[in-house]
Parts: structure tokens; sequence; C-alpha cells
């Protein structure tokens, strides 16, 4: 009688899936609010064209930062709204809802969103390891008694995690991943020609010409911003290569937190993931090359799973319609 509803609360996007039914919406995680009523006036794609775009009567916001809540009452009214969307307004019986949050989240944080999802209409909260979803997501055995590594990079934070007999062993998680490399572009443009651009253009200059290792054949892109000296409109063209170089610095952060969790990992352990290899998942983990560079610099074999984007709503769904075997990963509230 009760649908069941599992939610990836991302930096970027948010997306639903409903047991029985599938992925059934991926929108981005932005609101738009009237600032003087505290109204909520549109929410995901709507909301999204609207940033940094928008009159003083409005503010278009991103609720989640680095991967956890940072605005707790637009957050709510953003679940609210995912919820009444699969669940319709009028129900007889209010769902059960479960949400993953980072695995290296602090427990203010998970009571906060466990909090979150109860005030939003929700029957009975559950929250999952975002790293055990997407490990179950991209399809390995997490219940076998051996060593699989996954690295989830999402918009606002990158974790890495080894996991063995359905939990996690060893996570390490850092609060930089897609907006961080967003910024590195916005950053190396104003330094190198005064340009300033806005996030939407950063994130179009990545997806577009971006790349973890320099590219055999350049790619070039022409970009508009403002001139910083002037104040006036500019156009300039940026290659990959210089994305590349201003990308770097981050995706060494990233890499940092892999290493760290291969030196944490017990030895048998760490024997396993070198035959596997590590599975990336999210949607940052789509960066072109991201994966050879990841192999260059740990000497593990490193590969994107496939459907990167949706491996941990996959995940977190098959945990919610089974959730009698997974009891003993999950935390619930009611």
């Amino acid at each position: 009688m009760r649908k069941r509803i599992a939610i990836d609360l991302g930096t970027a996007n948010t997306l639903v899936w409903v047991a029985g039914e599938g992925l059934v919406s991926n929108e981005p995680t932005v609101v738009a609010i009237a600032s003087e009523s505290g109204k909520v006036v549109a929410i995901g794609e709507e909301a999204k064209k609207m940033l940094g775009r928008t009159p003083e009567s409005l503010i278009a916001s991103r609720p989640m930062r680095d991967g956890v809540i940072a605005d707790y009452q637009v957050t709510e009214a953003m679940l609210r709204y995912f919820i009444n969307k699969v669940a319709g307004r009028f129900q007889l019986f209010k769902p059960d809802v479960m949400i993953c949050v980072p695995a290296g989240c602090t427990q203010v944080e998970r009571r906060a969103a466990l909090d979150a999802t109860l005030a939003a209409g929700a029957a009975h909260a559950y929250l999952i390891d975002e790293p055990l979803a997407a490990a179950i997501g991209a399809g390995i055995p997490v219940s076998a008694p051996s060593g699989h590594m996954i690295l989830d990079i999402g918009g606002g934070a990158a974790e890495a995690a080894v996991i063995s007999l359905g939990g996690v062993v060893v996570h390490k998680s850092v609060r930089v991943a897609g907006n961080k490399i967003d910024e590195a572009i916005q950053e190396y443009l104003k330094k190198k020609y005064n340009l300033i651009v806005g996030d939407q253009t950063a994130e179009e200059i990545k997806i577009k010409i971006g790349s973890a290792m320099p590219l055999k054949k350049v790619e070039t892109l022409e970009l508009s911003g403002r001139d910083q000296v002037f104040g006036l409109p500019r156009t300039v063209a940026v290659t990959s290569t210089e994305v590349t170089e201003a990308i770097h610095p981050v995706l060494m952060q990233i890499i940092g937190t892999v290493k760290g969790v291969l030196e944490d990992t017990p030895p048998e352990l760490a024997a396993d993931i070198i035959d596997k290899g590590i599975v990336m998942s999210g949607g940052t983990s789509l960066l072109r090359n991201f994966d050879r560079l990841i192999t260059e610099e740990t000497g593990v074999p490193c590969h994107v799973a496939d459907d990167a984007i949706f491996c941990v709503v996959r995940g977190t769904g098959v945990v919610m319609e089974n959730i009698e075997l997974w009891k003993r990963s999950v935390i619930t509230k009611r």
C-alpha cells in the first residue's frame, strides 16, 4: 500500500527512484525563493535556469553544499516537492523514503537529513551510506567476503571506500568534486585572461573540452564573459590543454583520497582490489581520461561504472525494495 521512494540528494542533481517503477525524476538541486515572503517559487530545472539571472525579489540557491544539507528549510521544501510529485499530494498512506548521505558526514548532518525527510511527509525515513549505495548500483557483489573499492565523485564531495560483507570497511571523503573543478576553471580564466564567467559557463567548458590528461588533438571552445579590468563583455578562445592545467590540482586532491584509502586497507582486501580494480561512479567520474589518470597515479586499474550518474540512486532503490535484507546497513527513524 505504501510507496517506497529512494532519493539521491546530490549537490548538483536530485534523482528519485520508486520501488517497482524505477527512476522517475532527475532534476537539478536548485530552489528559487521569493526573498520577502520566503515562498518557494520554482524547483529543479525551472529554478536552475534562474541561477545567476534573478532580480532582487528572487533568490535562486543550491540548498545542498559539499554533499550535505546547508539550508534545512529549503531542503525540506524541496523534498516535499519531490515526494508529492511521486506519491501525489493527497495520499492515504505516507511513503517510506530512503536518502543517501556521504559516509564521512557527522551525526548532526545525518539527523538533519532524517528530520528533513520526516518533515517533508515521509512515514519512515531511512539513511544509507553513499559509497555502499553506489557499489550496489554499479552491480558489485557487496555481500561477498572480498574487497571492492568504489570511488563516488559527485558535485560536492568525492568519496572512496572499500566495501566487504555488505558494509564499508575503510572510507575517506574530501569535499572536493565537480563544483570545485568548475571553480578552478573560473579562477584560471580570471588569472590568465582577466575574464569573469558564471558557474554554468564553467560547467559547459568542463563538459565540452575538459580532460584529466592532455588530449592528442587539442580542442578549442569560444566563450563569453565579463572583462575584470574594463567591466565590458568579451569573448576568448580556450583550449583543452589550458583546462587540463587548470583542473589538475583539484583532481590530485581526489586522487590523494584514493591513495589514503588504499594505505588504510587491510592487506587481504588490498590484494582483492589489485585484482578487481577501482570502480568509479557519479557525474564527475565521466570527466574524460580521469580513470586513466587514477590508474597512472595509483597503479591500480580503474574503470567507470555503466550509467555512472545513476549508480547511487539505483543502489538506494535496490536496498529500499529489499529493506529486510539490508536492515543492518541502514539507519532508520519514524
